[in-house]
């Protein structure tokens, strides 16, 4: 089989023509509708084998970094990743002694008031917050990371009775310790002077009623019932007013 190259078309364009590797030598084929419909028709693909490969995210260091700088953890990062847990730590060091020195910072800053920075440190404010509640101030827990803005949110962490609480506040570096402004309700009632906390109010106190003992009934005291003089024999008879007088018993002489 002699294998042809196309030229072009005729003047007319009815016909595609040809030509074999000797150039005087040309063929021309009719350009019919079969051959206009071949010419359309698109190549099938050849079907692709399936690869059993495992993709995973694999983050660069500064990837890593990042989302470690902006709050994640480093068990949250891998898990998100499907990356090694000890290659995310590894990156991940640096970056969280910096949290950890911002949120040592944070706590030299001032409180920002109404009326303009605090005298107080926030640890000094947070401390006697926290004393005035009952509370122990040791036992805390500081935390940051950094925000798109490049500002630090520091958060606070304690414990009352059961309870977890937390408090965040925005941290800006600067002169003297640099300042700190409460972002929510918890955070603003630690670094107000003036708060009170709210007294608990007492259960209501059941009335109990008690019905008051019946009198004792009152006995009268018993007459003493003097026994009559007995004359039965056995009993000394009584003797005559006269013979006592006399000194003589009836029927005789003394």
């Amino acid at each position: 089989m002699r294998e042809l190259k196309v030229v072009g078309l005729d003047a007319d364009g009815k016909y595609l023509i040809c030509e074999n590797d000797e150039p005087t030598e040309q063929f021309r084929v009719r350009a019919d509708d079969r051959l206009q419909d071949a010419l359309r028709r698109e190549a099938v693909p050849p079907e692709q084998p399936h690869l059993d490969i495992e993709i995973t995210d694999m983050l660069s260091p500064k990837e890593i970094q990042a989302r470690i700088r902006a709050g994640a953890s480093v068990e949250q990062v891998a898990t998100a990743s499907g990356s090694d847990i000890a290659r995310i730590r590894r990156f991940a060091h640096p970056v969280l002694l910096e949290r950890s020195r911002a949120a040592e910072l944070a706590t030299a800053a001032h409180p920002l008031l109404a009326d303009g920075p605090a005298v107080l440190t926030l640890l000094e404010a947070i401390s006697t917050a926290l004393v005035g509640r009952g509370l122990n101030p040791a036992k805390l827990s500081w935390d940051s990371w950094r925000n798109e803005d490049g500002r630090w949110t520091v958060q606070l962490a304690w414990q009352a009775g059961r309870s977890d609480n937390v408090a965040h506040f925005c941290f800006t570096p600067g002169a003297h310790g640099g300042t700190v402004t409460a972002i929510d309700d918890a955070a603003s009632e630690l670094i107000d002077p003036d708060f009170k906390p709210p007294l608990r109010p007492l259960a209501p106190v059941a009335h109990l009623e008690f019905d008051e003992p019946a009198p004792a009934a009152t006995v009268p005291p018993e007459q003493p019932v003097s026994s009559p003089v007995s004359s039965r024999r056995g009993k000394p008879a009584v003797p005559a007013w006269e013979d006592v007088l006399l000194g003589v018993r009836s029927g005789g002489r003394g």
